[in-house]
């Protein structure tokens, strides 16, 4: 649709889904969302998609928050609602059953930076700035952000981030681990495609076995995760892929996954 906040373009096996309100700096309101939601589900339950890139339109931002003109008017009971709006969609994201890759290329502020630590991997221009500058606001995050960013980073920096609100550049992001990769802002999209074409050739039932054992793990003890670990180790014995992939290893050539 013409009026929707999301570009969607299809590269090959690679989806590219382009935040698109660039009047307000990507910023995150209702519609948008919604709109993201819903492009999370299509992308899981198209075959001919095997990896989903998240970025944003124009030079400036990924995303630079949550969109403060619909958030100023709210009520108690509104704020609460409109958090758990963002939250499911971004843990729609996070549990994707294909892997999802931010191509951080501006500011990740607020929301911006949840909707970045919702993906599964992140790539930042060295140009892009990230932080939860909530506290400047009045405000605390409510997109999951005190909470992934204590899983991707620690307490310290969480508490540092979350409290003084000053964004951070991308060299120290990557320092604290909330990014992967810093690269050349003229590098950033080559870059980010490469790494998506190669996880798109990869064993995508591999993928999603390695994807549910990380969200998984992430979040039980250390026996539990071994336990789920072994369990989805056996099941990948019962793939084509699986052996196609032996197959190839021994006989020194390309594999050729087909999802089965």
């Amino acid at each position: 649709m013409n009026d929707s906040p999301l570009l969607i373009d299809d590269r090959g096996a690679v989806r590219v889904i382009t935040l698109h309100r660039p009047e307000r700096l990507n910023a995150l309101d209702s519609a948008t969302i919604a709109a993201l939601h819903a492009a999370a589900d299509a992308a899981a339950e198209d075959p001919s998609v095997r990896v989903v890139v998240l970025t944003g339109a124009g030079p400036k931002a990924f995303v630079a928050g949550a969109d403060i003109s619909e958030m100023s008017g709210l009520t108690p009971s509104q704020g609460r609602d409109f958090a758990l709006r963002g939250q499911r969609m971004m843990r729609r994201l996070e549990t994707l059953p294909k892997p999802v890759i931010a191509m951080v290329n501006g500011f990740a502020l607020g929301g911006g930076l949840e909707l970045a630590m919702c993906c599964h991997l992140r790539i930042a221009s060295e140009t892009a700035k990230v932080g939860q500058p909530e506290i400047n606001l009045g405000l605390i995050p409510g997109f999951g952000g005190t909470q992934r960013l204590l899983r991707l980073a620690g307490r310290a920096a969480t508490l540092e981030l979350c409290l003084a609100g000053a964004p951070v550049d991308a060299a120290r992001a990557l320092q604290l681990g909330i990014v992967n990769r810093v690269v050349p802002a003229a590098e950033l999209e080559a870059a980010t495609m490469a790494l998506a074409t190669q996880l798109a050739a990869a064993a995508p039932l591999a993928l999603r076995g390695i994807l549910d054992c990380v969200n998984t793990g992430g979040e039980c003890g250390i026996e539990e995760g071994l336990a789920y670990e072994a369990a989805q180790f056996g099941l990948v014995f019962s793939t084509d892929d699986m052996r196609e992939g032996t197959s190839a290893f021994l006989d020194k050539r390309k594999p050729d996954f087909r999802g089965r």
